[in-house]
């Protein structure tokens, strides 16, 4: 297990593993984790801040303050905190058009 990130998983480790991408690289969850969560505990953030250099984590973990959006490859974005990680995501950390 991961334990680099900015969160380290205390409890429920029982659950089954799911696994993710991450900017193209595998990473591994836990069934009913949030993205946010799921990047987190292998990530010390969630994205660079559109309007600075700034690194983002989340900021109201409720889907009000916009502070977590990420993107799936196929272009639409996502709240991290209120979505469920599922099997095979392909997330980015980066909009669109700064893809290579």
């Amino acid at each position: 297990m991961i334990t680099a990130g900015r969160i380290v998983r205390l409890a429920e480790l029982d659950r089954a593993q799911v696994q993710f991408f991450l900017d193209g690289q595998r990473r591994s969850a836990l069934a009913g984790d949030t993205v946010l969560t799921a990047m987190l505990a292998s990530e010390e953030a969630l994205r660079t801040s559109e309007f600075g250099s700034e690194r983002r984590a989340g900021f109201c973990l409720m889907g009000a303050c916009q502070d977590c959006w990420v993107w799936q490859e196929e272009g639409a974005r996502l709240r991290a905190c209120t979505t469920f990680v599922a099997e095979g995501m392909r997330l980015r950390t980066t909009p669109p058009e700064n893809w290579p």
